[in-house]
């Protein structure tokens, strides 16, 4: 009985201590399958932002190019426009005030249009130059933040394997300590009535044991009879 009694405590115990592990490492593995979900999450939308901002930049750095390249041909060609016509009216030996004031007039709005294509130029060439640094920095830290996610992914799935691993084993030790406690739990059962009948009082085993020598006195006495 003491060595029955020490078997089912301590697999009692067991059971108690893989049952609070298998409870444990449930929860840890639900855990673990949940941020492994949001951090996938954050990174289609992370990849998803890289792939509208890359779209959207080429587009910006396409039209950019293309204004800049214009202005540069509009500059130059009202360059030389007014260069033409500074030659021409400077040739001019003696023009009438009329002509004059003609000449000026004409050659200032070139002037300010040649200044009106210098300056596209130069702040399309400033926005561009703003337009790609931010560009390079949102994708540099969007590649670190990445790599740090995905870092986590890695390390949280192999967590995740390796707390699967453990809950099976868990689980096949659970199965075979209850079956081991199940049978101490049983045999206890079987030990029970001769435990009981060797707790009996001296007196109480002799009347018994007197009770069944009259017995078969008696039945000896009717076989002699019978003979």
């Amino acid at each position: 009985m003491g060595t029955n009694k020490n078997t089912r405590d301590t697999k009692t115990e067991e059971v108690e201590k893989l049952n609070a592990l298998i409870e444990q490492l449930t929860a840890d593995i639900a855990q673990l399958g949940t941020d492994i979900s949001a951090l996938s999450a954050d990174i289609t939308e992370l990849d998803s932002a890289v792939s509208e901002a890359t779209s959207i930049r080429s587009s910006e750095k396409a039209k950019n190019t293309a204004t800049i390249a214009e202005a540069q041909v509009a500059s130059e060609a009202t360059a030389r426009a007014v260069a033409v016509l500074q030659d021409f009216y400077g040739s001019q030996a003696e023009g009438s005030a009329a002509q004059g004031s003609s000449s000026t007039g004409v050659l200032g709005m070139l002037q300010v249009i040649a200044s009106d294509f210098v300056r596209l130029e130069t702040e399309t060439t400033s926005a561009e130059d703003h337009a790609a640094s931010e560009y390079t920095a949102f994708m540099r830290d969007s590649s670190k933040t990445k790599a740090v996610k995905e870092t986590d992914v890695k390390h949280k799935s192999a967590s995740k394997t390796e707390k699967s691993g453990d809950l099976e084993e868990a689980k096949k030790d659970l199965a075979g300590t209850q079956e081991e406690l199940d049978a101490a739990n049983a045999y206890f059962e079987k030990l029970k009535p001769s435990c009981v009948e060797a707790g009996e009082s001296y007196e109480d085993r002799k009347a018994r044991r007197e009770e069944e020598i009259e017995s078969l006195k008696d039945a000896l006495q009717i076989l002699e009879e019978t003979q």
